[in-house]
């Protein structure tokens, strides 16, 4: 192998080791796929988390996990019945 050859295999090398290490899509692994539900009923509610903006993902989700095993919900950011859990949850820390 002459050396212009070796020259461009090192370089292909170096370029696929750089681009390895940037992630493919701007926003990451969201876990809300869609805006997610408006409500949910209270009497339902076991547990509320709140998810910002990170590398991840760059949406604020509120994730609202069901009593009875019943799986959970996203919920919309913007519905009023997030923006009490968010504040609840804010003064609580």
């Amino acid at each position: 192998m002459n050396v212009k050859g070796m020259a461009i295999a090192l370089a292909v090398l170096f370029c696929a080791t750089i681009v390895q290490g940037f992630p493919m899509f701007k926003a990451g692994r969201c876990l809300c796929i869609g805006p997610g539900v408006k409500a949910v009923r209270v009497a339902d509610i076991e547990k509320a988390s709140i998810i910002y903006p990170s590398y991840n993902c760059d949406k604020l989700e509120v994730i609202i996990i069901l009593k009875a095993n019943k799986g959970q919900r996203c919920l919309n950011p913007r519905s009023k019945q997030a923006n009490l859990i968010i504040k609840k949850i804010q003064r609580m820390n």
